[in-house]
Parts: structure tokens; sequence; C-alpha cells
């Protein structure tokens, strides 16, 4: 770990905000690996969100009087400043009254904290039992919260409650996840009495999903609508948001269809050299190179590890310090089967080692490695787990909320998508088929920025025939993802219900490449690339203007 600095009265306030969190919600304690109590949730409901703000509140107003002492307190006082304050100007919005979509919702979260629970031992197990028989009371506060929604006439979309139905519904299946999750994971050498209390406690939890899916259907659904953007103003919010920035929607937009054309034409470009023919034929010529194939999700997991194993051990000799304790790195296999592939940082003492997860949906046993090689440096190494578990090491340095929670979609994914153009510029990617799967995936970053921005704006659309629509949105990414249909309707329902979060991967990526390349403007023949990537590292996630001012010094 890193030297120890002397903590300040910023480093203070930032640490009782994290523990603030961990008491109004216990799941922060698992997702930072913390000892405590982590049976119960927070609160969800509207004397939650009140609780929530009043310690915000309270917590902007400490920031306000303190003196920064050095640049990382005023990394600290800018960031959580922001943070706090765009936070509430989103609660005054009445955002969380329509909180539900089909991929980041406390819909969601309330199953996925189970992933990241300690499974070792007998009082583990007995942690989460319990934990299962807490989980109706916290579906009950989310619904009340949705009722006051109701109320006020602040609710989702129709679209997001449908796909929040199905997977409440396949939560509550008797051979869904709980079930799935107390006879199956939980190991056979746990007490019987243990066991009975998880299968019991499973039951209430998978009956509290069933309720939660009877009031989406029969009450929240009702009142709600098919319009599906969000309009300039909370649009606005929300990039804000997940940039940590402020950006030219307009210009952002045109921006986004001058990159969508450039990653086409040099997608063309390599198409015709493997193939001799268009985008499409290049995706069926790789598919079908059984060089290319990977069967078996067991085959897949440890392929991710020894690509992932090799780029931590090359990398590490060349362009980026590498300690000991980040070099552990897990591949998983997740236990849900929804398409996703995530990462998830390790605990403070690296005790629970940084993990990359793939959810691979029911049925898929066969990969194509062209697809997925940008996939796990874009997760793993030089990526999030490089970003995430650079600023955990420098525990010295950093507060638990600079090195943990802090940060931003932009900053995150930003800096995933400038990992995966870094490994072409090292040479990584100079196999055709791992290039193109590379610029597939940045074709489809690109289009996002057009797409989300064009429907929750409500722009004209690039072919002129009328306002962005979710059927156009649909059309639109048919045209430049050559995926499966069930992952194309996925993902536009998610930029539909999610607004600003998509483009925050290319937007951010553009900061990122712009930071790197103002610091060589400046730096001139003395600019270090090795050097630049710690600095900017060891700051840990940030909004995207505080990253910049940081780096350059422009306090």
């Amino acid at each position: 770990m890193t030297e120890q600095r002397q903590p300040t009265e910023l480093d203070r306030i930032a640490e009782e905000w994290v523990n603030t969190l961990c008491e109004l919600d216990p799941d922060y304690r698992v997702w930072l690996g913390r000892e405590g109590d982590v049976t119960g949730y927070g609160d969800l409901s509207p004397e939650g969100h009140a609780a929530w703000e009043a310690a915000a509140k309270q917590t902007l107003s400490a920031l306000a009087s303190a003196t920064a002492f050095d640049d990382v307190d005023r990394v600290t006082k800018a960031d959580l400043t922001a943070e706090l304050r765009l936070a509430l100007e989103t609660s005054a919005a009445r955002w969380h009254l329509r909180d539900l979509n089909n991929i980041a919702s406390p819909a969601q979260a309330l199953r996925e904290v189970y992933d990241l629970m300690p499974t070792d031992t007998e009082v583990d197990w007995a942690t989460i039992a319990t934990k299962l028989g807490n989980l109706g009371g916290a579906l009950q506060g989310y619904r009340e919260t949705l009722r006051q929604g109701i109320r006020e006439g602040h609710v989702p979309a129709r679209r997001q409650i449908s796909e929040v139905i199905t997977q409440a519904e396949r939560n509550a299946a008797d051979d869904g996840f709980f079930v799935d999750f107390a006879t199956v994971t939980a190991p056979e050498s746990l007490p019987e009495s243990l066991r009975e209390k998880l299968r019991e406690n499973s039951e209430l939890a998978r009956t509290a999903y069933g309720e939660f899916a009877t009031f989406l259907r029969e009450e929240l659904a009702p009142a709600s609508h098919d319009h599906d953007g969000v309009g300039r103003d909370l649009y606005q919010l929300h990039s804000r948001r997940f940039l940590g920035a402020t950006v030219d929607l307009d210009e952002t937009y045109e921006w986004g269809l001058e990159e969508l054309a450039r990653m086409v034409d040099e997608q063309e470009t390599i198409a015709e050299r493997l193939c001799g023919g268009s985008v499409a034929d290049a995706v069926v010529f790789l598919a079908n190179d059984p060089g290319r194939k990977i069967q078996s999700t067991d085959a897949l997991q440890a392929w991710m590890q020894d690509l992932s194993d090799t780029a931590i051990r090359e990398l590490g000799k060349t362009h980026f310090d590498i300690p000991e304790q980040m070099r552990k790195l897990e591949c998983r296999i997740a236990p849900t089967q929804d398409g996703g592939i995530y990462y998830t940082g390790p605990s403070d003492d690296f005790s629970r080692a940084g993990r990359m997860w793939w959810s691979v949906p029911e049925g898929i046993t066969e990969f194509d490695t062209w697809r997925e090689t940008t996939t796990v440096y874009h997760e793993g190494v030089p990526g999030h787990h490089l970003q995430v578990a650079q600023a955990v090491y420098n525990a010295g340095q950093l507060n638990t909320w600079r090195r943990q929670l802090a940060g931003s979609s932009g900053h995150a994914e930003g800096w995933a998508l400038y990992a995966e153009r870094l490994m072409a510029e090292l040479g990584y990617l100079d196999d055709d088929g791992d290039r193109f799967g590379m610029l597939d995936g940045q074709r489809m970053r690109a289009a996002r920025v057009v797409l989300d921005i064009g429907v929750h704006l409500g722009k004209q659309r690039p072919d002129g025939r009328g306002a962005w629509d979710a059927d156009y949105a649909l059309e639109f990414m048919r045209n430049n993802v050559l995926l499966e249909e069930e992952f194309v309707r996925f993902e536009v329902t998610r930029y539909l219900g999610w607004p600003g979060q998509a483009p925050s991967y290319k937007v951010g990526q553009r900061i990122w490449e712009q930071l790197r390349a103002e610091s060589e403007r400046c730096e001139g023949a003395s600019f270090d690339l090795k050097a630049w990537h710690k600095r900017a590292l060891d700051i840990g996630g940030t909004g995207l203007d505080t990253l910049k001012k940081a780096v350059l010094g422009e306090w």
C-alpha cells in the first residue's frame, strides 16, 4: 500500500459520509467488504429517501466550511460537493419516484447484492439466510416510493415496467435464483437447521418478488405512459450525473455521428482485408473460423483468466506500475443468465480480489474470441481492474470515499474504452479479427451516443424522416450491431430507461483522450505515458471536470 497521508478535515467529512451511507444502506458494507451487520437493506420508502436527503445536505454544509489542505483535499472537496449537489438536483426533479428500469434500479440491486456476499463459512450462510428473510420489507418500501410517484405523476415508461415484470417473475419462479441459491449453491455440509432456514427465507424472497411483479402489473403499469424520452432538461441532468461534466448535447450528437462514420469506415477496411466482403460478410467469416471458437462456459472462464493474467504480466513490465496486490484478478461465470459482462472491485484489504463476471444466457455454450478479446481488456487490465484497484491500493493517500465510492460512469467507462484503444495502440489487437471485434464494440458505443441523445431530446433522425422514437432506435441499432435480436432489444430498452448512461462510455473516452493530448502538448518532450497513466489513476474515481483540473493542475 502507499505511504500513509495525515488525514485532514476533508478526509474526515468524506469518511463520515461513507459511514452514513453504510448506516442508511447496509449493502454498502457488502460492496466495501466491511465488518458490520449486513442482514438488512436500505429504506427504499419515501421516508428513507428523506433521511438520505437530510444527510446529504448536512454533509454539503460541512464541506462548504472546510478548507482544502492540498491537492488531494481539493479533489475531495470539489468532487464530493459536485456529486451531492447533483444528487439533490436529481431528487428535486423527483427522479427517485420513477427509478425503475431493466438494468440498474433497485429492482435489480436487491438481488445482485448476493453475488458479492461471502459464502465461505457457516456464519456467512447464516447472514445470507437472515438477509433473504428481510428482502420483502425492502421491496415493500420500494413499492411505497413508486406509489408516491403514481400520486405525483412521476412514473417510468411502460416499456421499462414490462421488462422488470419479466425479471421479477423470473426471480419469483420455483426454479429461479433464490430457490437455486438456497438448495444448490448452499453447501450440503451446513447444519440442517440452517439449510431449512435458507429454504424458508428464500421462499419468502421468491414470494416477495412475485408480489412486486403483481404490483407492477396491476398498479404501476396502468398509471404509466408510452413516452420513452425524458426531454432536454432532465436529460442534461442525467448527462452531468454520468459524466461528472457538462457537455454541449447538440455538438456531442453531431460528433457522435462523425465518430460512428469513422468506426464504420475502419471496420469496412478490415472486412475487405479479412474476406474481401462487407462488414456482415466479415462477421460470418469470423464466426465460421473454428480457431476463434470457445466451447463451454468452463473453457470460456479459463480463456478469460489466461488472457487476463497475460495482460497483467506483460503490461506490468512496460506501461503500468501494477503492485503485487493488484495482480490477482478473478474471472468468473456469474450465477445469473442475463447476458451482461461486468467488473466488481476488490475489498479494501484485497482479501476479496477484483472480479470480472460473465453472465452467460441460458443455452449459450459457444463463444467467439474475436468478439471478446477486447472485452477482457475493457473489464480487466488495463481497463476497470487497473483503474479501480489502483484507487483501492492508494489507501494511504485516499480516504474511503475517494478510493471506493467516488467517480462517474464517464470516468470509469471512458477509461475502459480508452484502454481498448490503448491495447490496439500497443499492438495487442494487431490480429485483424481481434481489431475488428474491438471496432464492433466501439461502433456500438458511438451509435449509442447518437441514439440516446436523439431519442431523449426528440431530435430529427439522421435519415431526415421525422423525430427519433423507440422503433427507429431499434432499427438504428440493428444496422450498427450485428448481434442477436434479443441482445439488441435489451440494449435499446436499457438506453430508453437509463438516460445519459450509455453515451458516457464514448464521451468519457473522448474526454480521456483529449486530456492525454492536452498533457502531451503541455509537457512536450518530457511527457512520459507510463508516468501519466499512474498520475491519472492515482487520483481515483472522479467526475471528468474534476479529473481535468487535477491532472492539469488547474485549481
